[in-house]
């Protein structure tokens, strides 16, 4: 969770913010939400029409393996 201090007071004080793995798990967000956020607008999840977990876990490994199909030709120029 973030810490909101723009003119309010947050949920999240010193206690939690101090520690340099807040700092850490701040930085990393950014990868862990941008998969997400290509499966709503791409990969057709905001708005399912599938009705059923397994429909819905389907839905989601098919959109996730093409979320990494198309992230490989990036991670084989990183790695050149």
């Amino acid at each position: 969770m973030a810490q909101n201090d723009r003119n309010r007071k947050s949920a999240i004080d010193a206690r939690t913010t101090r520690y340099t793995s807040y700092r850490i798990s701040q930085a990393k967000r950014y990868w862990v939400e941008k998969p997400f956020g290509w499966m709503k607008t791409v990969g057709a999840l905001r708005k399912v029409k599938l009705r059923g977990r397994d429909k819905l876990w389907w839905l989601f490994t098919f959109t996730a393996a093409a979320f990494n199909l198309w992230r490989i030709p990036k991670l084989q120029a990183v790695a050149r």
